[in-house]
């Protein structure tokens, strides 16, 4: 027999016949969303109890919250409370096949910057899956610098080139107040790259200006004019770096429902970003699959969905949560492992990028 809480915290159990039709009950709605009823329960040869044993147990089901019936039809659809019962229990969730790992893999080249892995990991999923997919960019504490070259643009206008150990390229417009020669630049950038290659970004500008102040007395107009531009270079990293989320696949969000004011909060709290990575944060502290349905995500924009996710690690290290939306009646033994893989794969292909 099944242990499950029901409605006002209370213990209940299900003995098998009502776990059976339970789990029957479920897999037809994921199948086509339609009611199922007692009849149609009671022909399957799997069952072999009459339609009125069928309907009581049905009607059980109902009182301990597991299923309803909806307004148009007699028969019973799953519950946000019975799907969590049947993905908790009855739910049997088979290995990715080798062929689907190996494409997942291709697409997540560990040549690609960590930008370009995040956004392939995002529409691939989002593709895989026919859902929208949700990724959070890794944490760029540490970043490393691995060279820097200034391009004159205009007389007080200089390109910043930065190039990361991660391979990842910033480019960077800074405006100065005076004109600096192709010798000043030059100088600047080999004083950078000599000094700091390797150091992460956060440190440089602090150091610079540490340098400054030290050596003030004893530096020449050259070297004077090389810290002032490095300095201005590396300004954009005086806050810290904030966490970002890749979203792919916001079409499908009208797959979800009919009803446009629902779309229409979907769409708003998606673009806003807040909402949803706030609940992808929560998923950083959990290992392995997180699923939330409908209302348990905390947010009334999201009691019509579904969210599936899976944190990703660099390097033993959390560093992000990937995951899919879509609509609660998703098939989520499909969708499971999909996501499972997709943040093990990015994990690793992060760690060496």
């Amino acid at each position: 027999m099944t242990k499950l809480i029901v409605r006002g915290g209370l213990e209940a159990s299900l003995d098998n016949r009502a776990h059976q039709l339970l789990k029957l009950v479920v897999e037809h709605y994921l199948g086509d969303g339609r009611p199922v009823a007692s009849k149609a329960l009671a022909e399957m040869p799997e069952i072999g109890v009459s339609s009125a044993t069928v309907r009581n147990i049905l009607a059980d089901l109902e009182h301990l919250g597991l299923v309803r019936s909806p307004h148009t039809s007699a028969g019973k659809v799953p519950t946000v409370q019975g799907l969590r019962l049947f993905v908790d229990t009855m739910l049997s969730v088979e290995p990715l096949d080798h062929r689907s790992i190996q494409h997942v893999q291709k697409q997540l080249d560990p040549d690609l910057s960590p930008k370009e892995l995040v956004s392939n990991a995002s529409e691939l999923l989002s593709r895989l899956t026919q859902m929208t997919c949700v990724v959070t960019t890794p944490q760029r504490e540490g970043v490393a610098l691995k060279h820097v070259e200034f391009v004159k643009l205009t007389e007080t206008r200089i390109l910043v080139v930065l190039v990361m150990q991660d391979r990842e390229i910033q480019n960077r417009v800074i405006n100065t107040e005076r004109i600096y020669s192709d010798v000043e630049l030059v100088t600047a950038a080999n004083y950078l790259n000599r000094e700091y290659a390797g150091r992460p970004l956060e440190d440089i500008r602090s150091e610079l200006l540490l340098s400054m102040r030290r050596d003030k007395d004893r530096m020449d107009q050259l070297m004077e004019a090389a810290l002032n531009v490095a300095a201005r270079a590396f300004e954009q990293d005086s806050a810290p770096p904030g966490r970002d989320i890749v979203v792919s696949g916001e079409n499908r969000l009208l797959d979800v429902t009919g009803d446009l004011g629902t779309v229409r909060a979907l769409f708003e709290t998606f673009s806003s970003k807040g909402v949803i990575l706030h609940l992808l944060d929560r998923c950083l502290t959990s290992d392995g699959i997180q699923l939330f349905i409908g209302q348990e995500t905390g947010y009334a924009q999201l009691d019509e969905v579904s969210l599936v996710t899976s944190r990703y690690e660099v390097n033993g290290r959390v560093a992000g949560v990937l995951g899919v939306i879509g609509p609660t009646r998703m098939a989520y033994k499909d969708v499971i492992p999909v996501v499972d893989v997709t943040a093990r794969l990015l994990g690793a292909a992060l760690r060496y990028a």
